[in-house]
């Protein structure tokens, strides 16, 4: 049975509680997805005008992300500084991290931040890099030993919600399973009550969803049909 994981992309901190209010207690995890409106289009908490004094109450402690206790979080950092501003997201709080390659620069200069990472974030934040569509899959087998999963974009714009399945990420998954037939996958956008079979046949762990989840009546019916799959 593959992993479902809520996507959420928000308008605001109250938007983000308010989404997170609608799956807690459904789900062990969901995906934050962090867009700066340099790497894609789309802008998102805490990114907005506005948005910094929920930022530094969670970086300050006096408060953590909504619902903290109950769940937890994965950051998908879709944002042109991730890794120089990487201390301040694992003070967020996050039990996974999604660096995108294509938004990391240098992969020799990444894999040395990779490779420096204190031994504690390692020991308690899961790293994972995205790549997309378009994107060679050799390019993360550059750092394939550094990171914990992959996330295959399903869709060929990122940031993007509503966007048309990409097939080319089957092949992406494909071929990374046949270099490293253990390694976890994810794949995020465009997963649908269409796309999720195939994509669990392909061999794919975690599935990343947003619309196909939040636009239906019954979110936890949803998820647990996703579930059941």
């Amino acid at each position: 049975m593959a992993e479902i994981i809520p996507a959420i992309m928000s308008k605001s901190y109250e938007d983000l509680k308010n989404k997170i209010a609608l799956v807690r207690g459904a789900v062990p995890l969901v995906q934050i997805d962090l867009c700066d409106g340099r790497f894609v289009k789309s802008v998102t908490w805490p990114f907005h005008d506005g948005d910094e004094q929920s930022l530094n109450n969670i970086l300050n402690e006096r408060e953590g992300l909504p619902f903290w206790e109950d769940i937890d979080f994965e950051l998908d950092l879709m944002i042109v500084n991730a890794v120089e501003d990487f201390d301040t997201f694992v003070r967020m709080g996050p039990k996974r991290i999604v660096f995108h390659i294509e938004a990391v620069g240098d992969i020799e200069a990444f894999k040395e931040f990779l490779e420096g990472l204190d031994m504690y974030v390692r020991d308690n934040i899961a790293i994972g890099v995205a790549i997309n569509t378009t994107t060679p899959v050799e390019d993360i087998f550059k750092i394939i030993s550094n990171i914990d999963f992959v996330q295959c974009m399903g869709i060929e714009h990122d940031g993007a919600q509503g966007e048309e399945f990409d097939a080319r990420v089957l092949s992406q998954i494909e071929k990374i399973r046949a270099s490293y037939p253990d390694v976890v996958l994810s794949v995020d956008g465009s997963v649908n009550f269409d796309t999720a079979p195939e994509l669990i046949n392909a061999g794919v762990d975690r599935l990343i969803i947003g619309s196909a989840i939040f636009k239906t009546h019954d979110i936890v019916g949803t998820i647990r049909e996703f579930e059941n799959l």
